[in-house]
This record gives C-alpha cells, structure tokens and sequence, in this order.
C-alpha cells in the first residue's frame, strides 16, 4: 500500500479565486494546498502557522512594485526560490441572470479597479466600490443576488463561485501582467538559476550608489530591476532593493558581489532562482 504524500500548502493573500491563487497553481501545479490570508501580513505569518511556502506579489507592469511585500520580505527569514508571471484579465461578473446594463455598483480590490479606468468611463452611470479583494468580492456579489452589483476579477473567480462573466477584458491594457515571488524558509539555489535579487544598504555619502553599481556594470550583469525603499528608523536614508540576471555561481557575478559587499554597508541576497519567462506581446 503506498502513503500519501502531504500536499505542499502554500498561502497567498486573497480570497479563493483571487489572482495569487491562480498564480500559485500556473506555478507549482494544481495538486497543491491554496491557504488563503486576508492580508500581506498575515500571508508572511502563515509559515509559523503551518504553510509550507508563501507566493507574494512583488510588481505588476502598469501599477508598478508592491511595496509592502518588499517591506515584509526585508523583515522575514524567507528566501525566494522561484517566481511567475501571470497575464491579469479583469472580467466583469455578478449574480447569475444579471445583465450589465443593469449594474449599478461594482466592487474590487482597489488595485483591479483602478486599471478599469476606461471601463468606468464608457459607464459613467456605475460606481465603483472598493473591497479587500478581487475574489471575495465576486463571492459577496453572487451571495447577496443583486443584479445591480457586480464584481471585478479572475475568470476563475467566476467559476469558483458560480459567477456570470458579464463582460471580459476591462482592463486598460492588454499588456498587465503581475510577477509573484515564491518563499520558503529553507533557502536554496535551485538548478539552472539564472537570477539574484538582493538588497543594498549604503554608505550616506556621495556616489555611494554609483560605486555599488559599477561592479555590476564591469562584469556586464544585465541590472534589470532597482528600487529604493525607506530605511526605517534612518529618515530619508534609503536601501535598495536589485534584480540581477547572472547564474550566481558565475565568477563573474561572483567578483561583483564580493566587490559590491566591500563597498556597501550591508548586502542580504533574498535569493537565486530561475528567471520566469518574458511575457510575450499580443
């Protein structure tokens, strides 16, 4: 008789049907455990609590990073292991039997509504209404059965919780797409990594940032992401948060990190990992 393996339970911020679900399965297959945590907070929380990785959202391509994953990435033990990127559809969806031209209000996370912008401005007669989430929000419209409310979220938010589509691709641009990291708290550098974020605390001084980078640029080290974030407890002093494209075992990459430690005040590797696919155009 053969055991059961236990599933990998991996928490997401959100609801059932939210995008972080959707994402956590495109990445690691749909036979996992989804845990969903009603904030970012409680999503880095959910290890003690017994998840066994995290899958945090870190950037989408129109709103930019989301910060306070970055802060509580800079906080926690976890390391990143892998990251996806998933295209963001936003569809219109309420209770079964309603149609859009009778929808009224049409609730979301902030975020999902602010990238409907167009939507909401061919249909001036709708207001929109923020909620804590893409997911939960379809759930509370297709339970209270108003045809005057709907929703803005994933196709598979529509399915979860027997939602009707009224209208697919609100969003403004086609080209949305978010990256979501992936966190464990056993780091590792999985075969064929290929990418290296990081963060930088710097000398205050001039050209501080400027001698940090130059080994980088030396080695040729494709630098693809730099963002600066409030040191707390130092005003307006800042660190620095790097996505470098380089295998970390290459000498190359590992000549620049070593030059870039003697030149900084502090650099913490958050982790080495495979690069996700590009998103191609359509």
């Amino acid at each position: 008789m053969t055991q059961s393996h236990p599933r990998l339970r991996v928490a997401f911020q959100g609801e059932p049907g939210a995008f972080s679900e959707e994402a956590a399965v495109k990445l690691l297959g749909g036979e996992i455990e989804t845990v969903p945590r009603a904030t970012f907070e409680a999503m880095f929380a959910a290890i003690a609590d017994g998840a066994d990785l995290v899958l945090a959202p870190v950037e989408n391509s129109l709103a930019g990073s989301v910060y306070r994953c970055y802060d509580l990435l800079l906080e926690s033990k976890l390391s990143i292991t892998a990251e996806v990127i998933l295209p963001i559809a936003h569809n219109l969806i309420g209770p079964p039997g309603a149609t859009i031209g009778q929808v009224r209000f049409v609730q979301s996370h902030p975020v999902a509504l602010a990238q409907c912008t167009r939507f909401f401005e061919a249909h001036p007669g709708i207001t929109r209404v923020a909620a804590e989430d893409t997911g939960g929000s379809v759930r509370e419209v297709v339970r209270a059965g108003d045809p005057q409310r709907a929703a803005i979220a994933s196709r598979r938010a529509a399915e979860i919780y027997a939602g009707c589509i009224l209208q697919s691709h609100l969003e403004d641009h086609r080209q949305n797409y978010t990256r979501f990291v992936l966190l464990s708290p056993e780091p590792g550098v999985p075969a064929g990594a290929n990418k290296i974020s990081l963060v930088v605390f710097l000398w205050h001084q001039p050209g501080a940032l400027h001698q940090a980078l130059e080994p980088i640029a030396r080695e040729k080290i494709n630098l693809v992401k730099i963002e600066s974030r409030p040191i707390v407890g130092h005003p307006f002093e800042y660190c620095f948060y790097l996505d470098l494209m380089a295998p970390p075992q290459a000498p190359g990459a590992q000549a620049a990190l070593e030059e870039l430690r003697r030149r900084a005040r502090e650099v913490r590797i958050l982790g080495c990992y495979v690069a996700a696919p590009p998103p191609t155009s359509s």
